[in-house]
């Protein structure tokens, strides 16, 4: 899976969209951070990193795309 603050799909664009809200700003957060830090071209620390709970969301999207594909199919 790839970041997807960098490669911004359709299927990733649900997924922020659906998001619960608490996990929505958390990656807003992560995104300005992520700019601030490049601008000074600093690195984030090991033990700041946090790993990621919007997976699960994201496999949910793609599930129900694949299943209104199928039924568009028919």
């Amino acid at each position: 899976m790839r970041d997807d603050t960098v490669y911004e799909n359709d299927d990733v664009k649900e997924t922020a969209r659906t998001l619960p809200e608490n996990l929505y700003n958390d990656r807003m957060f992560h995104i300005k951070r992520a700019l601030d830090l490049t601008m000074k071209q600093q690195i984030l620390e090991l033990s700041e990193r946090r790993r990621r709970k919007k997976k699960k969301y994201l496999k949910e999207v793609i599930q129900e795309r694949k299943e209104r594909e199928e039924w568009a199919k028919k």
